[in-house]
């Protein structure tokens, strides 16, 4: 297959939607043995987004993201990745999809750089004089060049994800996937996947990620997907996310308990912290919470809008829905575990 037909057999992602999608699936299902590992999950990846994939264990992280890939089978749904219907037409657009899911298949016996040639022979998009220069690029890409004589075998886990990551990168792609990608670096490593994503996506590259790291996705994702035992509980850009809990004032002052006081004492709930009060502004405007605090004499040395941290989103909406699937779904069957589901 040559690049040029390549690229016209695959579409536009999501064309004819209205809004492009990299990645989108509807009424997506997973059972094993009788136990729902993903139920009814409609995810939508938009192009050129980085999103960020969040969930406890066992949500159904790398469950969904193995069935995006072709790699296992969904009970029920469907599934468009690049505007393709997947898996039915799987081999048209896997060309386009650099993926890193639970650390690829590497000979322990060959040196990073053999193991990459042969992954790199397989690219429709490398013809046979591109294959070292290619396997070249990404080695440097992901620091592993000093390395790429040595044996897969006596890498280190952080320098076996990185191998990984490069293999992913051997080829332009419009759609990377990345499960876990920082799994076992260290904080320089940390900081170079980093930068590849932000990379990746200044080139107009699709980036689906799943971490755990929370720290991690706010730094690097423009879109956050939240999964809590296998259902979509929160999607959308991170910004929305970030600002949709309650919006709170935060007030330095030197008199903390009086400002407290004074603003209670006009219904307008807030309580001290150890850098300020903090103030519900819900239905209250900042504007009127520091005239209350004027009029009353307390000292305001700075007051500025707080937004929900990612940390502080995710375990509300983690907590909320278990707590109601807990209730309404009593006598149901747990989800799996997706170290057993898959």
């Amino acid at each position: 297959m040559t690049t040029a037909r390549a690229e016209e057999a695959v579409p536009g992602p999501g064309k004819g939607s209205g809004t492009a999608f990299a990645a989108r699936t509807r009424g997506l299902r997973k059972v094993y043995r009788g136990t729902v590992a993903v139920d009814g999950v409609d995810l939508e990846v938009p192009e050129g987004a980085v999103v960020g994939m969040l969930g406890p264990n066992g949500s159904g992280k790398t469950t969904t993201i193995r069935m995006l890939l072709g790699l296992v089978q969904p009970t029920e749904g469907e599934i468009e990745l690049l505007g393709v219907p997947v898996p039915g037409e799987l081999d048209r657009v896997l060309p386009h999809v650099g993926a890193l899911v639970e650390g690829p298949g590497f000979h322990p016996f060959l040196s990073g750089r053999e193991n990459l040639l042969r992954f790199a022979a397989a690219e429709p998009f490398l013809a046979g004089g591109q294959l070292d220069g290619a396997v070249s690029a990404a080695l440097e890409r992901v620091g592993l060049a000093d390395a790429a004589r040595r044996k897969y075998r006596a890498y280190s886990l952080g320098m076996k994800q990185r191998l990984g990551l490069a293999s992913a990168l051997l080829a332009p792609r419009r759609l990377v996937v990345l499960d876990e990608p920082t799994n076992g670096l260290d904080p320089a490593g940390t900081q170079e996947v980093r930068r590849i994503i932000a990379e990746l996506h200044d080139n107009g590259v699709t980036v689906l990620v799943s971490s755990h790291l929370l720290a991690e996705v706010e730094a690097t994702c423009t879109h956050v997907v939240v999964l809590n035992e296998g259902v979509v509980v929160a999607q959308g850009a991170l910004d929305d996310l970030l600002e949709s809990g309650s919006p709170t004032l935060l007030v330095s002052t030197p008199d903390g308990a009086w400002a407290v006081d004074t603003l209670r004492d006009h219904r307008i709930p807030a309580r001290l912290a150890p850098d300020g009060v903090r103030v519900d502004i819900t239905t209250t405007a900042p504007a009127t919470v520091i005239e209350t605090l004027v009029r009353a004499g307390v000292g305001v040395d700075e007051a500025r809008r707080e937004r929900t941290g990612l940390e502080e989103a995710f375990a509300r909406l983690t907590h909320d829905v278990g707590e109601v699937v807990g209730e309404l779904d009593a006598d149901e069957p747990a989800v799996a575990q997706e170290g057993r589901a898959r």
